[in-house]
Order: C-alpha cells, then structure tokens, then sequence
C-alpha cells in the first residue's frame, strides 16, 4: 500500500471555497476517518483524492507520486459508495471482476482475483447472484470485493455503512476494520458518524466548513479537543457545556445559573468568561457532590440510564449505568474529578490552555 499527503489543498466552486488549505499525511497501512457535520467538505475532500474532482491549489501525492493532474484511472485507488453502485443485471462474480474485464486481464487473473476477494469477504457461496437477491450488508461486501479484486494503493470509503440498519452497521464496521487489517491496506474514510470514526480509525480528522479543526487519535480528541466544537462533536452522549466564570485566583471556576463552584487541577487566568465542558459519563451521583439538579427527563435503555436535567436554567446530562428510580422532579447532587473538566473560551471557543497548580 501507498502514502497520501495532501499539501495546501484548495478547493473553489466559483466564490464558494470549499476547501481550506487542508494539510493531511496518511502513513502507509493506516486507517483515517474524515469526519464532520453535512456540507463540512468530507466527501469533497474524498472525491478530490480519487480524481472525481479536481483541485484548485495545493497538491496531493499516493506513493510519492503527485496526483494533481492524473484522472481517476491513473490514481490506482478503488472507491466504495453508499449507494454501492452495482450493476442490476450483472451477477456479484461480474459485478466484482468489472474493472478487470474492461482492463481485459487473463481470465486466470480474474478467477483467482474473484476467489480471493470472495473468500475474504464470505461472497463465494453468492457469486451467481444478482444485486436484486442480496441483503444490504451482502451489497456492501460485493461493492468492497469489487474495490479489493483491483489491488488499489488506496481504498476510499464514502459513508459506505449510513444506509445500513443499526445492528447491520454495528457488524459491518467490525468487518471493515478487519479487512483494512487484513490486506494491510491504507484506507481514508468518510463518516457523519463519529462512533464509526472512533472505533474503526487510527486517525480521525474532524472538519467543519472546509477547514480541518483537529486531527489525531481518538483518543487524543477525546481527551484533548482543541475547541468547542471538536469537544461537542467527538463523544456520545455529547459533552455537556455551562457558562462560568474562572475566580478570582485560578484555581476554581464558578457556574453562572446556578452559583456553584469546581474546583480545578489546573491554574487558569482569573475572571475569564468560560464555557466548562463536562461529559455525560464523568459525571457521577455523590451525596455530598458540588453540582445540585433538577431531573427532567429519563431516557431507560436497559443497560443505562440518561438522565437529564436543569442546572440553574442549563440543561446537564450525565450516565447512569444499569437502571434507576429516579424521576421527573427528583433532585440529585452530582460530582466530578476535576481532571476531567474542560474549559473553553467562551468568545473563540477554543480551549484554554493552563498550567498546572504547584504543590501547596
């Protein structure tokens, strides 16, 4: 498999810029998701890379070599829709061997490459069927042994899983990522979905109107979200955020509606207008917790509870595990480690850098 870089990639739809100077670098083996809301310039950025659109400034390079100017057939990069994008009257051996009939290769080739595709994906017992006898999740598998059969350097992925069931999605993510694995191929990944990117990515870039807010691991975003917006946007349930105001000597910060103090492991600048960020799921309940709410609603799932609730006129919802008694009305008091509060710029939204309080 290939690197891919892309350096400085513009790209203009008239006055319309839809990429931002996007700067990305791919090791070769690795498994990138793309992520952000509709109309952030995920699946432009995608398209960009196999070719289907071209860019305006900037460059992009597979395997050292640059792209810019190469049409799609050039790339050696194989793409996988959501809409699959199997031809109806051909059956799932035509459907996969396609590319390589039209490239007229022995037929030797192609049968090994079918067999091989099909053993990996579990389509062999399928081959003679037709796009109109499978499942959603057997369409998707033809539309990825179709991309494997032509041994690509890169495998493109555009939001293949969103026209899937719930518990198809669930499975079909598992047999992606052991896929990529197994063919140790070097994959870009495009997702609204960021319990996708998490779990199935070993680099996520999070993208909002065509500009790139943050990339890295996971679990780098998770901990460390540069902004509200990756903060908001990476964790589920999303994270919670209140206004606040840092006090007077840094070292806690207090929450506008409702009066209450948290203390910090950190010392921040004093008399900042915050948003403090809390996640659901760092939330705790806690006899003698600082954070006093209202419950609003409960959502029962079985294995959880999440329960909503008022904080001085600001919604605050935190996970329960297993179920509960609580109810509309009842009144709780929460706690959290202080390690794992956040806190944001309440103008730019970016998020405060602090230093560490020294040793009393």
């Amino acid at each position: 498999m290939a690197e891919l870089s892309l350096q400085g990639v513009n790209k203009h739809y008239g006055t319309y810029h839809a990429l931002r100077d996007i700067q990305i670098d791919v090791h070769s083996g690795s498994f990138v998701a793309l992520i952000g809301p509709s109309g952030c310039g995920k699946s432009t950025l995608l398209r960009t890379i196999a070719g289907l659109e071209s860019i305006t400034s900037g460059s992009i390079s597979i395997g050292g070599t640059t792209v810019n100017d190469l049409p799609p057939r050039r790339r050696d990069v194989a793409m996988v829709f959501q809409s699959y994008a199997l031809y109806p009257h051909m059956n799932v051996a035509d459907n996969m061997t396609y590319s390589l009939r039209l490239k007229r290769r022995p037929r030797a080739e192609i049968e090994a490459a079918v067999n091989e595709a099909a053993t990996i994906l579990g389509l062999s017992h399928l081959l003679s069927r037709y796009p109109r006898e499978l499942s959603g999740g057997q369409r998707q598998r033809v539309a990825m042994g179709r991309a494997i059969v032509r041994h690509p350097k890169l495998f493109l992925f555009d939001e293949p899983l969103s026209n899937l069931d719930a518990e198809l999605r669930v499975r079909m993510r598992a047999e992606v990522r052991a896929l990529h694995d197994r063919l140790k191929a070097t994959s870009v990944y495009v997702t609204h979905d960021q319990i996708e990117a998490m779990t199935m990515a070993d680099h996520v870039v999070v993208m909002r109107a065509g500009l790139i807010e943050q990339q890295g691991a996971p679990l780098e975003l998770y901990d460390r979200p540069q902004n509200r917006f990756v903060a908001s946007f990476i964790g589920s349930p999303a994270m919670n955020f209140v206004n606040a105001q840092t006090g007077a000597d840094g070292h806690e910060v207090t929450l506008t509606g409702s009066g209450t103090t948290l203390s910090l492991t950190h010392r921040v600048e004093p008399g900042l207008e915050v948003a403090v960020g809390l996640r659901p799921e760092h939330l705790a309940e806690s006899k003698d917790g600082p954070i006093k709410v209202v419950v609003s609603a409960v959502e029962a799932t079985g294995a959880q509870a999440f329960v909503h609730t008022d904080l001085g006129g600001e919604e605050l919802s935190f996970i329960l595990s297993g179920r509960t008694q609580l109810g509309r009305g009842d009144h709780v008091r929460l706690a959290i480690d202080p390690a794992k509060i956040h806190l944001f710029d309440k103008k730019t939204g970016r998020a405060i850098q602090a230093t560490q309080i020294p040793p009393r």
